[in-house]
């Protein structure tokens, strides 16, 4: 694993961090698109496994994931080239952008970011058709992936996700038989000593900065951002009145910056986390600035990066088990259901209004599925079609 691959991840995760738009749920899509279809870096079930150990973890979850791939591809490196290549544009961006947002509160562009959210409803949409075909294909797996849909459409719970999870590895066990999962095993280069050995620095990092930190001084910044990201279940837009505790309360920054940067974190590719750059920047005196972008950016991804880490070689040895394959075939089932349950509910109902919408996604999907065309060329349809109906 040389510097050729970890220039391979920067430059796959530098377009995916300019162009993924749609939040958490729709990124899963952009990374299956990128790196199980396209690169073929790991197979559907491996992508599948490393979604519920992401999912599983407290933290932002598709940059968990993204770290991840990034890690298995490239090592260490390759996993810090993925998290600076797709989080780098988004955090840049935010600084223009809260700027900007006043005057992109017009109707185009309102439209804009209306059409941005459409794209999201056609990568997710993609994702969960091929993901079914591929992770359920007989009565069992199916039916646990509707067990997994009923249940979050009905339990609005961020901790429902787990729930499901767990559900559905024990029926994996009691109702599904595979064979040897040895063949699709997620694997990186190093082992459980050093796995625990983050995991112990995580919890030093969760239990002593508070200890450390005094009023308004940099350690203080940092303990703000270290904790909000490592206490968030659900996905990233859970972060948010988190940091709102963190960072309005203590008088940091003051209510109306803080919803012109949660504005502008809706409407930028990349993570949601990636708002912590603006927040960090808005700080009073010398912790603001680049030093506190920088500072707070680095502090809210470090703890799910730490976890993922750790727990990445542990599921690895976890699935050495006969067992685990049962098991896994049942979590790959609900795994279907919860992006199938995440399509519906915040995307569909947040984003289709009128039957036009339908129509845009119809297309859209059609462009991706059957015609094989760029996801840039979708951005591009979904984004000009509404537009040109909000201008009509």
């Amino acid at each position: 694993m040389g510097l050729n691959s970890v220039a391979e991840v920067f430059v796959a995760f530098l377009k995916l961090g300019l162009t993924s738009f749609g939040g958490p749920i729709a990124h899963i899509g952009y990374y299956r698109q990128a790196f199980v279809e396209k690169r073929r870096w790991l197979s559907e079930e491996q992508f599948s496994q490393l979604l519920v150990l992401c999912q599983f973890l407290p933290g932002p979850a598709s940059s968990q994931m993204g770290f991840s791939l990034g890690l298995m591809r490239a090592g260490w490196l390759g996993g810090i080239a993925a998290f600076i290549a797709f989080t780098l544009p988004s955090a840049l961006l935010l600084f223009a952008f809260a700027q900007w947002l006043p005057y992109l509160s017009d109707t185009v562009g309102q439209a804009m970011i209306h059409g941005l959210k459409l794209v999201a409803l056609v990568v997710v949409a993609q994702a969960v058709w091929q993901m079914a075909a591929k992770l359920t294909p007989d009565r069992i797996r199916r039916a646990i992936a509707l067990m997994a849909i009923a249940f979050l459409l009905f339990v609005a719970h961020p901790l429902a996700q787990i729930a499901v999870v767990i559900f559905s590895a024990l029926l994996g066990l009691l109702l599904c038989r595979e064979p040897s999962p040895q063949s699709t095993s997620i694997t990186v280069n190093y082992g459980p000593r050093l796995a625990w050995s983050l995991l112990i620095l995580f919890a030093v990092l969760l239990l002593g900065l508070p200890l450390l930190a005094n009023e308004n001084s940099l350690l203080a910044v940092v303990d703000a951002f270290y904790h909000a990201g490592a206490l968030v279940f659900g996905g990233g837009h859970v972060v948010l009145p988190l940091l709102e505790h963190s960072v309005v309360e203590p008088g940091w920054v003051a209510a109306d910056e803080y919803l012109a940067g949660y504005g502008a974190a809706q409407a930028v590719p990349g993570p949601v986390f990636s708002v912590a750059a603006y927040l960090g920047a808005m700080l009073p005196g010398d912790n603001g600035g680049l030093l506190g972008a920088s500072l707070a950016l680095v502090a809210i991804f470090l703890p799910g990066f730490l976890l993922v880490s750790a727990m990445l070689p542990l599921w690895q040895t976890l699935q050495n088990y006969p067992l685990a394959a049962s098991a896994i075939a049942g979590v790959n089932a609900g795994v279907v259901g919860l992006l199938a349950a995440a399509l519906y509910d915040p995307i569909w109902v947040s984003v289709v209004h009128q039957f036009s919408d339908i129509i845009i996604a119809v297309i859209g999907l059609l462009m991706l599925q059957l015609w094989r065309i760029s996801a840039l060329w979708i951005v591009f349809w979904c984004v000009s079609a509404s537009i040109v109906l909000t201008l009509l």
